[in-house]
């Protein structure tokens, strides 16, 4: 699954850099993560590294964007040309 941010997030700014796939960006009230992009870390790391340093526990999984292991890392493949 892609990851989601909820209306919880406080613009805090601490997880749009540490995104490999630069899957999140400001959007108009809250960041938004790209599904397409976004990989879980996948391919990088061992676990989502937004959710690692939320302050506020707003990014769960995308329930709208189901993906296996086996799915994210094809699309880390794709996003990166491992």
């Amino acid at each position: 699954m892609a990851l989601i941010i909820t209306d919880e997030c406080i613009n805090c700014d601490v997880c749009e850099p540490e995104c490999p796939n630069e899957a999140i960006s400001p959007g108009d009230e809250i960041y938004v993560i790209d599904p397409n992009k976004c990989t879980e870390c996948v391919g990088h790391f061992d676990e989502p590294q937004c959710q690692l340093v939320c302050p506020v526990d707003c990014i769960p999984l995308d329930p709208a964007h189901r993906e296996s292991e086996a799915q994210l890392m094809d699309k880390y493949r794709k996003l990166t040309g491992n």
